[in-house]
């Protein structure tokens, strides 16, 4: 097929290499002269320019006003920003005669000059860039919505990632922690968004009030810090993208797991194998290049940053402390003291004075209650009867010696028997329920009921049973002629005691 392009070529091979005249090229074509100029100054044809802009006579007094609505929209969310068709509709109200195609073509020419143009950036050994992203997993079951932290050092494009229940200080804490352990250092800066749980106010600038955990733990590794502008998350943007990949390749398709501690440990062993890979544009492997980044980063502290969210708060007269919407119980004992409340991603320390008095799973529902049975025994011990309708002992499961240990005491002690079984279930306040419940199965094989029966199997000792004498090593002993005991010598005392 004879294109315009192979019309375009002939012409300029006949007359700048064969020699022929432009008089018999006109001829033969029929074109004017100024066409053949522009065909043999052009190796292709050049396309139509307009020397000035065509007039718009309809549109023209709109185009200010199109303006300000696109410009309007920037602070609003993309979601719900005019597109061209609404500018068009709004413009009809407004009196506008034209067509939408000339609206349309306005509007895309505005938005094309206001995009904005970045300046690729050099990134030095040592830096880190930290987001948080959104997914979801299966876990018993069920999908529900985890937060994912990851943190990238730009220069070797190493990454880690690990998943969260929300985003809080405690969780962003042990973020940092566990990551600066993976990465074998601390980063000199990390750079941010101006999420809440770290900047309490926004001053103008690249200037931030931290807020006040966020704080103790740039002290405790002492990196810098750097702050996007805001809206502008661009100026993170290794970690924009490695949030999207992260999420396309470490969490599809959605995981489903037991608990948050396994999709963590396999998140981690991802982000290690990783490091194998070699990017475009780099000369060396992740792995490689994070020695370049060890070498710049600050040296670990001896210790880790506790990672916790620290709150003082006052028991209530239900021996229960109420910490990030959840309640917790410690012992009664504690009822209507001052604490102080540690709240880890896995757990909830409660402290009274330098004495840790309770431990607890972290919940992270809302207006639930944590109850350890142990907690309520010596309250129960003056309020026996309320044993079986005490809300903490409600989901308490024993091993089935205790139900006949009760039984039994009962049987025998009548109401003096649940007091006694009470004492004894108290015991779990000093040893662990698998020693417990083997002095209990111990106490009701020789039929030793009491509390003081049970506690009497909890001592260290050799096999109670089997337990024998010896003389072994001790051969200085055997010459030693132990007396038979003289009982009238006995009564004599007690007579002349009587007498005194």
């Amino acid at each position: 097929m004879y294109t315009a392009m192979d019309w375009w070529t002939t012409i300029r091979r006949r007359v700048l290499v064969e020699g022929v005249s432009k008089r018999q090229i006109l001829r033969e074509t029929g074109i004017h002269w100024t066409t053949l100029e522009k065909v043999l100054t052009h190796s292709a044809p050049p396309g139509y320019q307009s020397k000035r802009p065509r007039p718009r006579p309809k549109l023209g007094p709109y185009l200010t006003r199109i303006r300000q609505i696109i410009e309007a929209d920037q602070g609003m969310p993309r979601k719900q920003r005019h597109t061209a068709k609404r500018i068009f509709e709004r413009l009809q109200e407004e009196g506008y005669t034209g067509g939408y195609t000339q609206v349309k073509a306005a509007v895309r020419e505005i938005r094309q000059r206001r995009q904005e143009v970045f300046v690729p950036l050099e990134h030095r050994p040592g830096e880190a860039q930290v987001d948080v992203g959104h997914a979801l997993i299966k876990q018993d079951g069920a999908l529900r919505k985890v937060i994912f932290v990851v943190f990238v050092l730009p220069y070797s494009d190493a990454l880690y990632v690990q998943v969260f229940e929300r985003s809080c200080l405690e969780t962003l804490a042990e973020a940092h922690t566990r990551a600066f352990a993976f990465f074998g250092g601390v980063p000199w800066r990390i750079t941010y968004d101006n999420d809440s749980v770290l900047v309490a106010k926004v001053l103008g600038g690249r200037d931030r009030r931290l807020t006040h955990g966020f704080r103790c733990l740039q002290s405790h590794y002492l990196f810098d810090t750097h702050f996007c502008r805001v809206r502008r998350a661009n100026e993170k943007g290794v970690v924009e993208s490695m949030v999207k990949y992260a999420r396309l390749n470490f969490l599809v398709p959605v995981p489903e797991v037991g608990d948050l501690d396994t999709l963590n440990a396999a998140l981690e062993a991802r982000c290690r194998a990783d490091l194998e890979r070699r990017l475009r544009g780099k000369h060396a492997s992740k792995a490689v290049l994070l020695e370049d980044d060890r070498a710049a980063f600050l040296r670990l502290p001896v210790t880790p940053f506790e990672a916790c969210r620290t709150a003082s708060t006052t028991v209530n007269s239900l021996s229960l402390v109420r910490f990030d919407r959840n309640d917790y119980s410690v012992p009664v004992r504690y009822a209507h003291h001052p604490v102080v409340v540690k709240g880890f991603v896995d757990r909830v320390v409660i402290s009274w004075k330098d004495a840790h008095v309770a431990t607890h799973d972290r919940l992270w529902t809302k207006e639930d209650v944590s109850f350890d049975p142990v907690h309520y025994l010596a309250l129960l011990e003056r309020k026996p009867g309320a044993l079986d309708h005490a809300r903490p002992l409600a989901d308490w499961h024993l091993p089935g010696c205790f139900g006949v240990l009760r039984r039994r005491l009962e049987d025998a002690f009548g109401g003096e028997g649940t007091r006694e079984y009470i004492l004894a279930l108290r015991l779990l306040e000093r040893h662990s329920l698998p020693a417990v419940t083997a002095a209990v199965e111990q106490a009701l094989q020789v039929n030793a009921l009491t509390r003081d029966a049970v506690a009497q199997f909890l001592f260290p000792r050799e096999d109670w049973r089997q337990t024998v004498f010896r003389l072994d090593g001790r051969e200085h002993l055997r010459h030693v002629t132990v007396a038979q005991t003289d009982i009238e010598g006995y009564t004599a005392l007690l007579e002349a005691g009587g007498g005194g």
